[in-house]
């Protein structure tokens, strides 16, 4: 199998040797170039066509959004961020994730600490580099919210019963939504979609790093017709408000009287390999056992596993599951799972779920009729 060619960008000229060594001493990796600045970046990156680019985000002559920018418009390629943890590196990077950049790394704090993180990189920058281009152009704007359905057609006097996997027509009050790899770039693309009257609570876990979530929320917030908060631990689930799980938090829910609360658990340790906190799974099956067939879930793009079983609790409870299609998928891992699992009983394109969620939520004896 051919190596995967890398293009590393970075102002420092140490750290462009420490990626070049550790990315070539592992198999399946040829650094074919380096770049010290935005403008060398673009220039490299037409000229070199490299399947996957590491940007870093703070550099002289053109800084990282603005070559990320030039690059998705002049020559489109796979792009994985190298970011920092500050407040203001965090929301660049959710900056870059929505322009199009695949993913990204968190920097760490100490030069010492970089052959562990470039463990993760190299996952990053494989997956990165099987991403079509064509995928990355397709970068969903900021769409306007979209009306509600029309109410389905009136029944006929005599319905025919209906089969074991039609949903009742419970009125939804949760819509869970999981996402990892592309997740910011395609929840952009829901999240302001819904009305600014939307009936029922709203619940995204997405993988990141600790540091980043915040700045997740605070992105879709200033996108969104609906409120978008960060959560925390007590908080109430709301109809109408969007809340976004904190990262190296377990997220699930707690029923307290005729109200339901967020729990946050942040665990004993740092979670198995593998694995994520906050994990769809676990907020998915949490969802399935408080709400039942009141729940919807929604599965993106993502590397992995994480999701399917959440998807399959909440099917199993009557409620209604929603899963990206590969040919809108950044990474069409989650998603798969869920579908080879059976979980999904609806397979959509991107642009069609947030429709589909406002079915459900505003008609859901309509929305569970028919599966695709």
């Amino acid at each position: 199998m051919a190596p995967v060619r890398v293009l590393i960008v970075d102002d420092s000229a140490l750290l462009r040797r420490l990626l070049t060594r550790f990315l070539e001493g592992r198999e399946g990796f040829q650094v074919i170039g380096t770049a010290a600045d935005g403008e060398e970046a673009v220039q490299k990156t037409c000229s070199l066509a490299p399947d996957v680019v590491t940007l870093d985000l703070e550099m002289p002559v053109l800084d990282g959004l603005g070559a990320l920018r030039r690059i998705m418009r002049e020559c489109p390629a796979p792009v994985v961020m190298l970011s920092s943890h500050t407040t203001a590196g965090a929301r660049a990077t959710m900056q870059a994730l929505a322009l199009g950049a695949v993913d990204f790394v968190a920097k760490p704090s100490r030069p010492g600490q970089w052959e562990a993180v470039v463990d993760e990189l190299a996952e990053k920058l494989r997956a990165a580099a099987r991403v079509g281009v064509h995928k990355l152009t397709d970068v969903p704007r900021r769409r306007k919210a979209a009306p509600p359905p029309p109410p389905p057609a009136a029944e006929p006097e005599h319905p025919r019963p209906a089969p074991p996997s039609r949903r009742t027509a419970a009125p939804v009050e949760v819509v869970v939504i999981g996402s990892s790899t592309g997740g910011p770039a395609a929840l952009q693309a829901i999240i302001p979609a819904l009305p600014r009257d939307f009936p029922a609570a709203v619940v995204v876990v997405q993988h990141l790093p600790v540091g980043f979530s915040q700045s997740l929320a605070e992105h879709l917030d200033r996108r969104s017709s609906l409120p978008v908060k960060h959560a925390a631990e007590g908080d109430e689930v709301l109809p109408g408000q969007v809340l976004v799980a904190p990262a190296g938090f377990e997220f699930t829910f707690r029923r307290r009287g005729a109200h339901v609360a967020v729990h946050l658990d942040a665990g004993s340790g740092p979670p198995p390999p593998g694995t994520f906190r906050p994990s769809v799974d676990a907020a998915m099956v949490s969802a399935a056992e408080v709400y039942g067939e009141r729940s919807v879930g929604v599965l993106l793009t993502g590397m992995g596993r994480d999701g399917a079983r959440g998807m399959m609790a909440i099917k199993e409870k009557g409620g209604l599951t929603i899963a990206q299609d590969e040919a809108t998928c950044v990474v069409f891992g989650m998603p798969r799972a869920a579908i080879e699992l059976g979980a999904a009983q609806k397979v959509l394109p991107l642009d069609r779920i947030p429709e589909e969620v406002i079915r459900a939520v505003t008609h859901p004896r309509a929305a569970g009729q028919a599966t695709s």
